[in-house]
This record gives structure tokens, sequence and C-alpha cells, in this order.
């Protein structure tokens, strides 16, 4: 970590509010997000592995080469839209 690096542990930032923040390279680590919401936020070239998704819900963005599971996100939803016009 940097000098210039923050450390937060065993801290609460509940109802904190974050603008014009760069977290870039920054690392999650046992974090609570529950009922956050995120808008034009970059995650380019993000990873997530053991992460809670439920009852997320994901409009209005781009997911160009976003896998779930090494499944293209933009895949699926193809399939998902022929499997309804069928």
């Amino acid at each position: 970590m940097s000098e210039a690096a923050h450390a937060f542990v065993h801290r609460s930032l509940a109802s904190a509010r974050f603008t014009d923040v760069d977290l870039a390279a920054s690392t999650f680590d046992d974090v609570s997000l529950r009922a956050a919401a995120f808008t034009d936020v970059s995650l380019t070239d993000a990873t997530f592995r053991n992460v809670s998704f439920r009852n997320a819900t994901i409009d209005d963005s781009d997911v160009v080469g976003m896998k779930i599971d090494g499944v293209l996100v933009s895949d699926l939803m193809l399939a998902c839209r022929r499997s309804h016009e069928a």
C-alpha cells in the first residue's frame, strides 16, 4: 500500500456519499454494499469473486465484454430474447 493510501478496517461508512472519487485499483474485502446505488460508475476491468448479486438490478448499462462464469452476458441476453420470440 502506498504511503498516500488509506486503510479503513472495521469501520462503518454507512450512508456515506462518494462524488467524483477515484477508487481505481482499490480492494474491497468483506464489505457490505447492501442497498447501495451506483450511477455513472466505471467498473471496466473489475473482477468480482464470491459476490452476492441477489436481487441486484442492472439497468441502462454497457455490458460489452462482461462475463458471468465465463459466459458473455450479451450472449445470454440474445438467447433470452430469442427464447421469448419463439
